[in-house]
């Protein structure tokens, strides 16, 4: 029995180097699988090894499991680049990821922080689609109400974005379309009008509603992209017109930015 007890004491600390090893190699697998990504094409092996900071053979072991396991592709002796496996395990991710389940922690931060409601917001041809509010801790009933299910894309700040984000050409035809109908004294009635403020949008990268589609109302938003680079929903703040901040901009946009990386958004960087 004494016997048994010391032999499996000794087992242990084998176990444990056992995981930590696993663990450091799962970690090597993920420096280089970060450097391949970082470059547009094949990676040398040198290059490899001075970017990680790994030694040449053990990234060379690593890498060839990799392969194996289609993670990796060997473009040519010494070179590698991403593996088709990738791109099957990202697809299998799209399929699955919803917006509204990423965003709504999210949404539900930002109304901690601002005490106001939070609207997520698709499009849905010539209007936005109202599909999900995080409600204020301070009373909006009048505000709730009031706020529409939808509405016209040039009313509302999120729709202002996507017509921001089809371009200059489409805007002429969004105006003849619609007629650019006013639902208060505020709302844009102009082509011309529309083309300033769309212009200023695509430069600040979010949007403002003063009273443009109830009185009394105001709203920021900001833009969520997917892996495509395509604008996909939009999240807003929405107040009263005497609580509205109007410099809560840049959080609304960190916060809709930080929900585009978490459903594959990866912006542009230097190669």
């Amino acid at each position: 029995m004494a016997r048994a007890a010391k032999n499996l004491d000794k087992t242990v600390p084998a176990e444990e180097k056992e995981s930590k090893t696993t663990i450091k190699v799962i970690v090597r697998m993920t420096q280089l699988l970060d450097a391949l990504a970082a470059r547009s094409g094949a990676v040398h092996l040198k290059d490899l090894s001075l970017t990680t900071g790994l030694h040449p053979s053990t990234a060379h072991r690593i890498l060839n499991v990799m392969c194996d396991q289609r993670m990796v592709e060997r473009v040519d002796a010494g070179s590698y680049k991403l593996g088709i496996r990738l791109l099957e395990l990202g697809n299998l991710f799209k399929q699955r990821v919803s917006v509204r389940e990423q965003a709504l922690p999210h949404m539900h931060q930002l109304q901690n922080e601002t005490g106001e409601s939070v609207t997520l917001s698709i499009r849905h041809r010539d209007e936005v689609i109202f599909v999900e509010r995080a409600a204020g801790r301070q009373s909006l009933l009048r505000v709730v109400h009031a706020y529409r299910a939808r509405a016209l894309l040039h009313v509302t700040a999120t729709g202002k974005l996507f017509l921001a984000d089809d371009g200059e050409m489409a805007w002429a035809s969004y105006a003849e379309r619609t007629r650019l109908h006013a639902l208060t004294a505020r709302s844009i009635e102009t082509l011309t009008a529309l083309q300033d403020e769309l212009r200023e949008i695509k430069r600040r990268g979010y949007a403002f509603e003063d009273q443009e589609e109830e009185v009394g109302v105001c709203c920021i938003g900001a833009g969520i992209r997917n892996d495509e680079n395509r604008l996909v929903a939009g999240i807003s703040v929405l107040a009263p017109s005497d609580r509205m901040r109007w410099a809560w901009a840049d959080r609304v946009k960190e916060i809709a930015d930080t929900i585009s990386k978490s459903v594959g958004y990866l912006p542009e960087t230097v190669k």
